[in-house]
């Protein structure tokens, strides 16, 4: 096991794997930026560090300031969280450089998933089904434009080397489709300095499904089911479910089966999320790969009783996964709301500043609650990261009682001084659609539009 790691991410998730450290007796380096040195995870790590000023170029995103404060700290290993680097196939080799163990997938894996348009055909010649669209990545306008027209209209066009909803448009017109690729191409290249695009047929009225996946480096691989995650405004989640209304366990063994053997194909290790998406028919179909830790990992951590954050250190230190397929049962329901610091009645706009009261939610009979959080009363919420500030996640023995458990945690989870989109959350459980299971990717503008 190692003796110290550094944790090259912030807020909620750079906690997480603070406190899962501590039981494996892992002492923890805990990196930060100018504005966030009085971030409250920092009082729980063993050490901490300033990698840079405010801005993440500058500081989370900037590989040699996290190596060598790595190096100074003496550090064998580095967790890259979600975001930033954690799916950075460079970032993994300079960690093998530096003789530092990446603890995600190996570099090859990630280049290899991490260019949308490779893993489509990856997946392709492993015999899962994908959306149809185009072969690699659009050389032109006009090539996007012509494969648009023959498949018809709308079609989304996504950035190999996306993440997050950005370097995304949907495009419903020829007469649209110029503009909306330049725009998709520009975000793309700021975003990941990759302005590249493929084309995607876009399917209406569709849920997106994701598994998890766990794999360590003697082969063995297996998936712990899937998690429901259509309820999204602009491609960025809200909320998610596991497991989802509308999977039977035959889909869930034979999908399950096909992902794991296409994923031990190229050597893939560590955690990892296969993401699909099913049209109205009930038809699944292969998007993408997201080879790092998910946001929503706590939903499958509870149904399955599964530490992943922990599960991933231990692997990483060429350990054999702690369980076998056989040995993943989901029992009960969980549901995750992601709380962010925005105004939702000012079109969610981000609402940073300082956090005057935080009080979780006490107990609920017959209901977990688990709430994932690095913020307390007096902290100040930076305006340069993302505005998620806590994650709501209940368990229950069915999807009723969660759903129900989870309007009385958010009823009772106050918080002060800023706005939050608890309300919209609200809204959500109490839909009878959402309540009844009935819900696709479009559900929360519908939601919205009724004000």
């Amino acid at each position: 096991m190692f003796k110290r790691i550094l944790i090259a991410n912030r807020g909620e998730i750079a906690l997480r794997v603070i406190r899962a450290c501590k039981p494996l007796g892992v002492e923890t380096v805990a990196v930060f930026s100018e504005a966030d040195a009085e971030s409250p995870q920092l009082d729980e790590a063993d050490v901490k560090i300033c990698i840079g000023p405010a801005k993440s170029a500058d500081s989370y995103l900037n590989m040699e300031a996290i190596i060598q404060a790595a190096e100074q700290t003496g550090c064998c290993a580095i967790h890259p969280g979600y975001g930033f680097l954690a799916e950075n196939a460079l970032f993994a080799e300079l960690c093998e450089q530096a003789k530092m163990t990446f603890i995600g997938p190996p570099a090859g894996a990630i280049r290899a998933m991490g260019d949308k348009a490779t893993a489509r055909e990856t997946m392709r010649a492993s015999g899962l089904p994908v959306i149809p669209g185009s072969v690699g990545t659009l050389p032109t306008v006009a090539d996007g434009l012509k494969l648009a027209e023959e498949m018809g209209f709308p079609v989304l066009l996504k950035a190999t080397a996306g993440g997050g909803g950005r370097g995304m448009r949907r495009v419903d017109r020829a007469d649209e489709f110029e503009q909306k690729f330049g725009e998709a191409s520009l975000e793309a290249e700021k975003s990941f300095s990759n302005p590249s695009l493929y084309l995607e047929k876009y399917i209406v009225d569709g849920r997106h499904i994701e598994f998890q996946v766990m794999a360590d480096a003697f082969g063995n691989i297996v998936h712990l089911g899937e998690r429901e995650c259509s309820a999204q405004r602009r491609h960025q989640k809200l909320v998610e479910e596991s497991p989802s209304p509308v999977m039977t366990p035959e889909l869930r063994t034979e999908l399950g089966g096909n992902l794991c053997r296409a994923l031990r194909a190229i050597g893939y290790r560590n955690a990892g999320t296969v993401e699909f998406f099913r049209d109205s028919d009930g038809q699944i179909y292969f998007m993408e790969v997201n080879a790092r830790l998910q946001v929503e990992h706590p939903v499958t951590e509870q149904v399955t009783g599964r530490d992943l954050v922990t599960e991933q250190i231990r692997v990483a230190a060429n350990e054999i996964l702690s369980f076998g397929q056989d040995d993943v049962k989901m029992e009960g329901h969980s549901i995750e709301c992601r709380i962010n610091a925005e105004d939702p009645f000012e079109d969610f706009r981000p609402s940073p500043g300082e956090v005057t009261e935080f009080v979780p939610p006490s107990e609920i009979p017959g209901i977990k609650v688990r709430v994932d959080s690095h913020v307390r009363p007096g902290y100040r919420i930076p305006i340069h990261y993302d505005s998620l500030i806590a994650k709501m996640i209940v368990w229950g023995p069915t999807r009723d009682a969660a759903r129900e458990g989870m309007v009385k945690a958010l009823e009772s989870f106050h918080i002060g001084g800023v706005k939050t989109t608890i309300p919209v959350h609200l809204k959500i459980m109490k839909d009878p659609d959402f309540a009844a299971g009935n819900y696709d990717t479009g559900f929360i503008a519908r939601l919205l539009e009724q004000g």
